[in-house]
């Protein structure tokens, strides 16, 4: 238990290490919650890092992982924005162009 507690005190001062350096993140917290989920070795969720590994240097490298990831889609996060909302103005004046072609049509037949 004693060894647990050290290593999750471990992952926090990576992930203090890891705010400071890249000068982002200050919202995270660190959980590390081992074999809590087969399928993933960390993720993201709202602002905490869960990280499942059980082997201390797996673990760090999953929370470095996860880190860069959360900071990454930070950054591109307003392009997404833009890119759906594009997206969205197209589709409605192509449904308004759709609508228009279709009901000169019906005027035809």
């Amino acid at each position: 238990m004693t060894s647990m507690i050290n290593f999750q005190k471990r992952l926090e001062n990576e992930l203090k290490r890891l705010k400071k350096r890249l000068k982002l993140g200050y919202e995270l917290k660190v959980v590390w919650s081992p074999n809590n989920n087969g399928n993933l070795s960390g993720e993201v969720k709202g602002d905490v890092i869960y990280v499942y590994e059980e082997g201390e240097k797996e673990a760090l490298k999953t929370l470095r992982h996860e880190f860069l990831d959360y900071a990454i889609s930070k950054l591109i996060e307003p392009y997404k924005n833009v890119t759906n909302k594009l997206i969205m103005l197209m589709n409605e004046e192509s449904y308004k162009r759709k609508e228009k072609f279709i009901e000169a049509l019906v005027e035809l037949i």
